[in-house]
C-alpha cells in the first residue's frame, strides 16, 4: 500500500514538472498577430454638408376679421381645401350702444331733412310750372332733394352696419363673412363658435380666424454650420430626407442663405431655404422634420480605401501593403500615397496604389474569434 502511494506521488510530481515546462514553452513562443486585409476599390467619393430643419409651406396666410364680434358659425375645418373667396366663418356683431344711438339719431335727422327737401321740391315745381321762379331755382330744389335722399340712404346703411355689420346694398360682401384670400388648405382654425374676435387695425393684429397655405409650394427651412456655409451657394441641388415618409428622398433647390448667423449651444448657424420638389402623389404636412444633404464636392470612378488604414505623419500619408511574394505569413511593405477627397469614411487615392493590392487593416482579436465559434 505504501509502495502504491509512493508511485502515485512520483507520477503526480512528474506530471506537474512536465506541465510546467509545457506552460513555460508556450509562454515563450512569440504571438503572431493577424490583421484584416482591406482591398483597394474603385468608386465615388462625395463631400457633403448636412442641414437639419423642417418642411413648411412657402406662404402661410393668417385670415383675420375686419370687424369685431362673436363667431356665430364655422363652415370649414382644418385640413379642408378652400378656394379664394370661399366663406370660412361668420361673425355676429355686438353693437356698441353709443354708436347705435348716434346712428339712429342720424337716420331721424336725415328723414326730417328729406321730408323738408321733398316739400321744397314740390313747391318749386308748382312755381316753376307757373313760371314764377326761374329754372335755376327749380334745379337747386332738385339737387337738394337728391342729396337728402342719398344722405337718408347712407344713414340707414350706417345704422344697419352698426346693428349687424352688414350693409343693405352690399350684403354679399359683408365684413361679417370671413373669406379665404387664397387657394389652398386650411392648416388651423384656432377659434370656436362663441369666441369673441377683434378686428385687424393699425393698433393690433386682430384675432386669427384661420391659417391657410398652398401645400403645393413647399420649402425646406434648415440651418448649417459656419464651417460649411462658405462652401454652399444659391442654386445648388439638395437631397431632402423626410423622416415621416420612411426616409424617402426628394429633390430640392437652394434659394436663400441667411446673411446673418445665430448662436445656438455655442455654435454659429446660418438659416437656409430650399424649394422642395414634392411629387403629386405624395402629401407632405407642414412641420415635418427633415434633413438636407448638400454635395460640396465629388470624385467619381476613382481608387478609394478606408481612411482608417492610412498612417499619417505630418504631411505624409502611408499604408501597409501585403507582400504577395511571401506566402503563409502576413508580411507588409510600407508605401507612401497621395490622397484626395474624403467623406470621413473613405478617401480618394491619387497615386501610390494600382488597385489590386491588399492593405493592412485592424488587428484580429483571437479571443473574439473564439467567442464567435
Amino acid at each position: 500500500m505504501k509502495k502504491f502511494f509512493k508511485i502515485f506521488l512520483l507520477i503526480c510530481l512528474a506530471l506537474m514538472v512536465v506541465g510546467t515546462f509545457v506552460f513555460l514553452y508556450n509562454k515563450s513562443k512569440p504571438i503572431v498577430t493577424k490583421y484584416e486585409l482591406v482591398s483597394v476599390k474603385r468608386g465615388s467619393i462625395e463631400k457633403k454638408a448636412v442641414a437639419t430643419g423642417k418642411v413648411e409651406a412657402r406662404n402661410e396666410i393668417m385670415i383675420k376679421p375686419q370687424i369685431s364680434g362673436i363667431i356665430s358659425e364655422l363652415f370649414k375645418e382644418a385640413g379642408e381645401k378652400v378656394s379664394k373667396g370661399e366663406i370660412i366663418a361668420k361673425i355676429k356683431v355686438i353693437p356698441d350702444m353709443g354708436s347705435m344711438n348716434a346712428a339712429e339719431s342720424r337716420v331721424k335727422v336725415a328723414r326730417i331733412n328729406l321730408d323738408q327737401a321733398n316739400k321744397d321740391f314740390n313747391r318749386q315745381k308748382d312755381l316753376y310750372a307757373k313760371k314764377v321762379v326761374s329754372r335755376e331755382e327749380f334745379e337747386k330744389a332738385t339737387v337738394s332733394l337728391n342729396s337728402s335722399k342719398e344722405e337718408c340712404d347712407a344713414a340707414e346703411n350706417n345704422l344697419e352696419i352698426t346693428k349687424t355689420g352688414m350693409s343693405l346694398k352690399t350684403g354679399e360682401t359683408s365684413n361679417t363673412l370671413i373669406r379665404s384670400t387664397i387657394d389652398g388648405m386650411i392648416l388651423d382654425i384656432p377659434v370656436k363658435v362663441g369666441n369673441s374676435v377683434i378686428q385687424s387695425n393699425s393698433f393690433n393684429d386682430g384675432t386669427t380666424i384661420a391659417t391657410v397655405a398652398n401645400m403645393k409650394d413647399m420649402l425646406f427651412v434648415g440651418k448649417v454650420d459656419e464651417t460649411e456655409v462658405g462652401r454652399i451657394k444659391e442654386g445648388m441641388p439638395l437631397a431632402l430626407s423626410i423622416g415621416a415618409l420612411n426616409d424617402r428622398k426628394f429633390e430640392a433647390k437652394l434659394e436663400h442663405i441667411s446673411p446673418k448667423g445665430t448662436e445656438e449651444s455655442g455654435a454659429i448657424l446660418f438659416e437656409i431655404k430650399a424649394a422642395a420638389k414634392i411629387p403629386s402623389d405624395v402629401f407632405v404636412r407642414a412641420g415635418y422634420s427633415a434633413n438636407a444633404e448638400i454635395v460640396l464636392n465629388s470624385a467619381k470612378n476613382v481608387l478609394t480605401i478606408p481612411e482608417s488604414v492610412i498612417e499619417f505623419n505630418k504631411d505624409t500619408a502611408s499604408v501597409y501593403v501585403l507582400d504577395p511574394k511571401i506566402k503563409d505569413s502576413q508580411t507588409f511593405v510600407k508605401k507612401k500615397i497621395v490622397t484626395g477627397l474624403s467623406d470621413g469614411i473613405n478617401i480618394e487615392v491619387i497615386s501610390g496604389l494600382k488597385g489590386n493590392e491588399k492593405l493592412k487593416g485592424a488587428a484580429i482579436d483571437p479571443k473574439a474569434k473564439k467567442d464567435k465559434k
